[in-house]
């Protein structure tokens, strides 16, 4: 977050500028300030690369970023995989702390319905990703936790999950 540029191809943080980006957030100088830099540039806190027709892909959050054993790790991509498996109405990838990777790669997912086999998202991620980007827990819930807008709330299950390799 130095503010340079990264080459085309790279993962970088996004930063915006122009007369649409917001002036600041209300009643939040604080905020404003590590997020609006002077020059008007916008941290918005997303990870995104630039392909060589300019075209800027968002690969996930800055904050959601799941560093494990020296790796980084991008939920959205482990998330899309996981979405499109049979049986899964949706999933939350996050992760939490672990005494050997540093942090773990966990999957929250919602089943269509009752009786989704673990195992089987398991083999099935084992064909389609690297062996450090493969949750080293999966866990079903009902639903996702959620705020008033709708947002999956990835802080709250990284809270209800933060000592599942620590105990």
């Amino acid at each position: 977050m130095d503010g340079d540029e990264v080459a085309q191809g790279e993962i970088g943080v996004l930063h915006v500028r122009g007369d649409n980006v917001f002036q600041g957030y209300w009643q939040m100088p604080e905020k404003t300030a590590e997020e609006l830099l002077p020059d008007r540039w916008f941290i918005t806190g997303d990870l995104a690369q630039i392909d060589k027709d300019g075209y800027v892909s968002i690969v996930g959050r800055q904050k959601d970023l799941i560093i494990t054993g020296g790796f980084n790790v991008y939920p959205k991509e482990i998330e899309a995989l996981i979405d499109d498996l049979p049986g899964v109405s949706e999933s939350a990838v996050i992760g939490v702390a672990h005494p050997d990777f540093g942090e773990a790669v966990v999957a929250i997912v919602v089943p269509e319905k009752p009786g989704l086999d673990i195992d089987v998202i398991g083999v099935a991620l084992n064909r389609q990703l690297a062996k450090f980007k493969q949750p080293k827990r999966v866990i079903l819930v009902k639903a996702l936790v959620r705020n008033t807008m709708g947002k999956v709330q990835k802080k709250a299950l990284r809270e209800a999950h933060a000592n599942l390799f620590m105990g």
